[in-house]
């Protein structure tokens, strides 16, 4: 397996590539964290499910260009990249938690912050769980579809 470039090594790749999904719902993550702790409402699921399906195409379409690329390079261990690329957006999402405690809630005590911080973890480590799937998933068709096509004489 060839070397490949540094921004194309996993660490970098997987951070680049965990952008994409997670700027797809950051606008509405302010809204559904507003509801979970600040006590407002929220009423619109059917902008949310939208929002969700946006989130999966994303991961999708960010999982299949990046397996191509990887691809391109002659490295052909794509299972764990794909899963990470996409499932990176968990690692955003927290980071993002962690912005919303210092700049919007008002917790006082060292035991509403752990478990504010607990909660957001679980929930980061779901998104990531979701992300990191659909991203596994569409990689491992996108594959199939193009070495399928590859006639064998």
């Amino acid at each position: 397996i060839p070397e490949v470039p540094y921004y194309a090594a996993p660490p970098i790749s997987n951070m680049i590539a965990g952008m994409l999904p997670f700027g797809s719902v950051c606008i509405e993550l302010f809204f559904i964290m507003s509801a979970l702790w600040l006590h407002q409402l929220y009423y619109i699921m059917g902008f949310l499910l939208a929002v969700v399906a946006i989130l999966g195409a994303t991961c999708a379409q960010v999982s299949c260009v990046m397996c191509y690329l990887q691809l391109c390079v002659e490295d052909h261990r794509w299972w764990w990249k794909s899963f990470f690329n996409c499932a990176s957006a968990g690692l955003y999402l927290f980071l993002y938690s962690i912005w919303f405690l210092a700049s919007k809630l008002e917790l006082v005590g060292i035991l509403p912050v752990m478990v504010y911080l607990t909660y957001m973890s679980m929930i980061s480590l779901a998104f990531s769980l979701f992300c990191g799937t659909v991203g596994y998933l569409s990689c491992f068709w996108f594959t199939r579809r193009i070495y399928g096509a590859v006639k064998v004489d």
